[in-house]
Parts: C-alpha cells; structure tokens; sequence
C-alpha cells in the first residue's frame, strides 16, 4: 500500500501509523492551533484512514494480501530463527540416526516397543509400510491433521518459555524422526521408506520446522529486546512469529490428506511418489525462501 512517496508494506503497518499521526494530530490541535503543522497531519490523517476504510471493504483482497504478502514479509524477517530451526532439526536427526546405527534397540527407546514389533511383523509380511493402513482414511486425516497441529503449536508456545523450549521440541522430533528412518535403512529398505516418508513428510516436517522458527522468534524477542522494551520487543515478535505459524496450518492439512488417503497405497508406481515430493518440495523452497526474498526486495525497492 503507497501513500505519497511511503510504502506500507503491511495493513498493519497502516494502522500503526494511523494511530501515530492521530495522536500527533490531536497533541498540535490542543497546543499549536495555529501551526501550519496542523492542517498538514490532518490531512495525512484523513489520506491515511481513507486507505484504511478502502482495504477494510474488501476482506477477500485482504485475505489474499495476507497470503501472498504479509505472510512472506513476516518470513523474511524470521529467516534466521527459521534457519537455526532448521539446523537443529538436522544436527538431531542425525543424532537419532548415529544413536540406531551404534544401538539397534535404540528406535526402541524412542518408538516403544510395541511400535517397533508392529513393525518387524509388517517386514515379514513383505508390507514394511503398512502403519499407514490401519485406520480408515477418514480418520487417518483428521487424526494426523489435529496431532501435527497440535505439535506445531506446542513448539510455537513453548518459545514463551525462551528459544530453548521450542529448541527441546525440535530435540525430541528429530531424534524420532532419524530413529524412524534408519529403523528401514539397516532393513534394506531405504526407497522404499523414503518415498513412503517423505510423501507427505516432505510437508509435514518442513511445517515442523517453520513452527518452529515461529516458536525461537517469539523467544528471541523476550530475550534480546535490543534498542526496544522487553515487551515491545516481544509485541514485535509474537506479531510476525504468529503469521509464520498461521501458515503451517494449510501444510499440515494437506500433508495429512496425503498420508491419510495416499501413502497407504505403496503399491504405486514409485514415479509418482517421487512426482508428489519434489512438487511439495518446490513449494516450500518458493514460498518459504524464495518468494520472501522477493517481497523484502519490492519493499525496499518502492519505499
């Protein structure tokens, strides 16, 4: 949004300045009245909620600006903290896989035992991934939907508690997830359970990793406040922090719908798994890293 020679990257941008020159606007009209400064913060008081009342009448273009705008820009500015997450979920993953490699019951330690069983008795069947079979699709969805949800945001809140909350929850799911897949890869069986995986953990656990660069920038802003209050800083935080997170919800949704009602069928050609991931693959890199960059550099080019 442009008014005059300013770019509001953000309609929350345009209120907070809104409210800015009202408040000036109301301190010049009690103590200088006659100042030529009064008429011109009118002014831009009236141009700035005109541009307010013209986006507020049209909620579906604000919708889409939240989606194609807010978000990415809220992204960019959470680009290291979504970094660190990710190194984390790495550094742990492969943790989890060095631990299973030196220790076979290790899985068995973080799966439970009746999990890994479970599964020695699918590998001898010849259906290594029939995990994903048990329930009806319906109920796997809604199911795996709600859980990975609820694990995104228990990732997020714990970044209340300081980045190093949300950074135990990163711990525990990547010390799970490489247990998981070295658990396949010592069966020989590493195609088979990666394409089974990462068919919809492609989605899964990049939205695990968003949430929890969502959670590390809510506590980086309670603990380095830096030129800020603490609750400011905070404020700030938790302001872009929550866009972040908002945006793994579709993730999960559609991440569950795969595993819910397509991973199951193992008997596909394995083309069109590996189809389904590098497109779910290609979608994280732009939306997440490729369109931010993109929106960072209109916003600065225009303001």
């Amino acid at each position: 949004m442009l008014l005059g020679d300013r770019l509001f990257a953000t309609p929350d941008e345009l209120v907070d300045a809104y409210n800015e020159v009202t408040s000036d606007l109301a301190f010049s009209q009690t103590h200088f009245p006659e100042s030529a400064v009064t008429p011109y913060l009118n002014d831009l008081a009236l141009a700035l909620h005109r541009d307010l009342y013209r986006n507020k009448r049209d909620p579906w273009m604000r919708l889409v600006t939240f989606w194609t705008h807010e978000v990415p820009l809220s992204v960019y500015e959470a680009r290291r903290p979504l970094l660190v997450s990710l190194a984390v979920f790495v550094a742990f993953i492969i943790i989890g896989m060095l631990s299973t490699l030196g220790d076979p019951d290790f899985p068995r330690l973080i799966l439970g035992d009746g999990y890994v069983d479970m599964t020695l008795e699918n590998i001898e069947r010849g259906e290594p991934m029939a995990v994903y079979g048990g329930d009806s699709q319906l109920l796997s969805f809604l199911g795996i939907t709600f859980n990975n949800v609820m694990v995104a945001f228990r990732t997020y809140v714990m970044g209340i508690f300081t980045s190093f909350g949300t950074c135990y929850i990163l711990m525990n799911n990547g010390i799970m997830v490489g247990a998981f897949v070295t658990f396949f890869i010592v069966r020989g069986l590493f195609v088979e359970s990666i394409l089974a995986i990462m068919l919809h953990g492609t989605l899964e656990l990049s939205a695990i990793v968003i949430a929890g660069g969502a959670g590390i920038t809510l506590g980086n802003g309670w603990l380095f406040p830096g030129s800020y209050s603490r609750i400011q800083s905070f404020v700030r935080a938790a302001r872009h922090s929550v866009k972040v997170l908002a945006s793994t919800v579709p993730l999960f949704v559609v991440a569950g719908f795969i595993e819910g009602f397509f991973t199951r069928y193992t008997e596909v050609g394995d083309l069109l798994r590996l189809l389904v991931i590098l497109c779910s693959l290609a979608f994280v890199i732009f939306y997440y890293v490729l369109l931010p960059i993109k929106r960072h550099r209109d916003a600065t080019s225009q303001g």
